[in-house]
């Protein structure tokens, strides 16, 4: 990747009915949404065909908008094992596309994004998305139909916060 190409990081929100994506580009102090969207996955029946699916789409992404780190929301803890052994294999599936690219992986659980984005943990999706919206300049008619693109968009802003990138001159 050129030393002149935009700072990208990408935001990836791991499901397996939806899996949210998002990518904010980076210039000096100025952050911007390039890309907000999901990845519909509900209508594939098969558990591994989605599994694949994941990887080729992530991968897919990473080519297109080339990112320097992708940042996850990593998953919740949940009473349902089942769930959280689907998820955890999409978690793992998204990671292992964007390792085969070379891209360096960050995780950030839900209540940090939520508490770096609003300033509080317990806020609710709609609250992250408004905040998103706002921070980012995103007009109306460009918010997603589903709220996993704007998860995924959090957890790239959240990395922004956390890395204290507006600072450095990149």
């Amino acid at each position: 990747m050129a030393d002149d190409a935009p700072y990208r990081i990408m935001g990836i929100d791991p499901g397996t009915n939806y899996m949210g994506y998002g990518v904010l580009e980076v210039c000096g102090r100025e952050v911007r949404s390039v890309v907000l969207g999901d990845i519909d996955l509900h209508k594939l029946p098969d558990p591994y065909a989605k599994l694949r699916y994941i990887f080729e789409r992530v991968g897919a992404l990473v080519d297109e908008y080339a990112p320097r780190e992708v940042a996850l929301e990593s998953p919740f803890f949940g009473e349902n094992v089942q769930s959280m052994l689907k998820l955890g294999r999409a978690q793992g599936v998204a990671i292992a596309a964007a390792i085969h690219h070379s891209v360096p992986i960050h995780e950030y659980a839900p209540l940090k994004i939520k508490m770096a984005i609003t300033g509080q943990g317990q806020a609710s999706k709609e609250q992250v998305a408004g905040m998103l919206q706002r921070l980012l300049h995103i007009q109306q008619d460009e918010m997603p139909k589903f709220m996993d693109a704007t998860d995924a968009l959090g957890a790239a802003y959240c990395h922004f916060l956390q890395m204290n990138l507006s600072l450095i001159h990149i």
